[in-house]
């Protein structure tokens, strides 16, 4: 099948998600979505569960796409996952959207738990080694700590609540990621 139909099928699908949730996730929500005449969807994700898995992966490589330099140091390590949470905030808010609304579906449909779990674990991965090779005192416990605050972070930074943004600090993603690392690590 074509592989750029696909992706602009897998993107619309990611954009229903974000606007309409997994309820509004149909095949003519996606064909309409992607510009393309009714029953394209279908033909390429015959199921709903075939369009939900399409969404997942798609969504996993949009944002292994994301470009993650290695941190060397403590403040390179404050860029980077600053650069991160703008980019949850800014381009990357359907995303995001999109996928915490994959990720609450999970909760009741196991299959679908498959493919995110393997996601996370990575993401705590690669968030644990970019804290190593910041050179902080890294432990599992204190890698998991920062990881979870940003995965946390993520409703907050992509719903319209100003308020809820000011009181957890994510008005100022630079005060936000340099008090956490404190927190975690002690103050630089």
């Amino acid at each position: 099948m074509n592989l750029e139909r696909r992706h602009r099928l897998g993107d619309a699908a990611i954009d229903v998600l974000a606007l309409s949730g997994c309820r509004g996730l149909t095949h003519r929500a996606v064909d309409a979505a992607a510009g393309v005449p009714l029953g394209t969807t279908k033909n390429y994700f015959p199921t709903r569960d075939a369009l939900l898995l399409a969404s997942t992966e798609r969504i996993i490589e949009l944002y292994r796409a994301i470009p993650r330099p290695t941190p060397t140091d403590r403040v390179g390590l404050t860029a980077l996952l600053r650069t991160l949470l703008e980019h949850a905030r800014g381009p990357g808010r359907s995303r995001v959207r999109a996928l915490l609304e994959l990720q609450r579906e999970a909760t009741r449909t196991a299959w679908l738990a498959a493919p995110l779990d393997v996601f996370a674990a990575n993401d705590f991965a690669y968030f644990e080694q970019a804290q190593m090779s910041a050179g902080l005192p890294t432990t599992p416990q204190r890698a998991a700590t920062v990881t979870l605050s940003l995965h946390a972070a993520l409703p907050h930074l992509v719903s319209d609540a100003p308020a809820t943004q000011a009181a957890a600090g994510l008005d100022d993603l630079d005060g936000f990621v340099k008090g956490l690392l404190d927190t975690v690590y002690g103050a630089a």
